[in-house]
């Protein structure tokens, strides 16, 4: 495989006119002679998923099979950046193509405008069949897409609500599966006869990172080493730095985050934990009781004893899905933050052109 670089001003040239072409031919009147055929468009995006939780970048903790196949057999890019890695305005930057100031979308409080231009509306114009299928989190609702069946704001990952074309309802399960059901059965049932774009877009893993039945033990019994900066105090860095309230020692919630019994003296932890604890019913409470158990009693009753291996477990299971050790979010802008691990299928046509590897 060719490892020769592409600058990114070529990329985007070559791209743009490539998805100008098959989104928009059949509008700008390019059907004389044999129609080419029109690819189907599958994007799947997961949330708050670091480059270094994704073993295709070098992950030494987390494997991740399928995203690793994809990219072994097309393409990953390794110099992919976000403008605004904020959950809103990445979407809405997705979704337009413009700037977080210039599409309206500059952080979470935001609410979109759907009544500007985006990509799934010109595949509509251009024949094709869209899909909005798990997180949105854009506070309106979607336009440019002939169905929609979104989580309302944040979601949930036990039982969650999804509104489904301005019909709410709870659905039993866990988000990633009952989500992944969603798009198949949408796959399955749509109309065959036109080209289709699915936007299939995950919860998972972000915050609070409540994993599924099947992985709750995972990693319990392995041995993992400590991230380098785990105690870096920041002293050397610069003010925004220093000052962030997004630490993995101090400013993480007892039970909202680190999945302790919730902190009866910290009332925004009880409440956060009840909501999303009690969403849960009395089966999957006894399932995920079982599991934290041990590790919960030996913490509270030394709590002073435990609270290096505690935090040490703790960040390293933030690095698998996080951007840094040291912070559990994205909010300071800088490289790891706004770096976006990004694969594409072998199939795709962009895969069959000498150079394979984009920086």
């Amino acid at each position: 495989m060719s490892t020769k670089k592409t600058t990114r001003r070529e990329f985007l040239k070559t791209t743009a006119l490539g998805t100008a072409g098959v989104a928009l031919g059949t509008s700008l009147g390019f059907t004389s002679g044999r129609q080419p055929a029109r690819p189907n468009i599958l994007f799947i995006m997961t949330d708050d998923h670091a480059a270094n939780a994704v073993s295709a970048y070098g992950s030494q903790i987390n494997r991740t099979p399928n995203i690793d196949r994809l990219a072994r057999e097309g393409m990953r890019f390794e110099n992919a950046f976000c403008t605004n890695s904020l959950c809103a305005p990445s979407r809405a930057t997705i979704l337009t193509g413009k700037y977080s100031h210039v599409n309206g979308v500059r952080d979470n409080r935001d609410k979109f405008d759907g009544s500007q231009q985006t990509f799934p509306k010109l595949l509509q114009e251009a024949g094709y069949q869209t899909a909005m299928i798990g997180k949105w989190h854009l506070k309106s609702q979607p336009t440019g897409f002939d169905y929609w069946n979104i989580l309302p704001g944040q979601g949930a990952y036990y039982n969650p609500d999804f509104n489904e074309m301005g019909t709410k309802k709870r659905l039993q399960g866990y988000v990633t599966d009952i989500t992944t059901g969603i798009a198949l059965n949408w796959l399955d049932h749509r109309d065959k006869s036109k080209p289709f774009a699915l936007l299939f877009q995950h919860k998972a893993p972000h915050r609070d990172w409540m994993p599924g039945p099947k992985y709750l033990t995972k990693y319990q019994g392995e041995t993992i080493p400590e991230p380098d900066n785990l105690f870096d105090d920041y002293a050397t860095r610069t003010i925004a730095a220093r000052s962030q309230r997004m630490s993995i020692a101090k400013d993480l919630y007892p039970g909202y985050d680190l999945k302790l019994p919730p902190d009866p003296n910290f009332v925004d932890d009880k409440e956060y934990w009840n909501w999303v604890f009690g969403r849960l019913d009395e089966n999957q409470k006894k399932v995920w009781r079982a599991a934290y158990r041990e590790e919960n009693e030996a913490f509270m009753k030394n709590p002073r004893a435990t609270r290096r291996s505690f935090v040490s477990a703790t960040s390293v299971s933030l690095r698998i899905i996080c951007a840094v050790s040291i912070l559990w979010t994205k909010v300071l802008a800088g490289c790891w933050i706004i770096w976006m691990p990004t694969v594409l299928p072998g199939t795709h046509w962009l895969c069959t052109r000498p150079t394979r590897a984009f920086s």
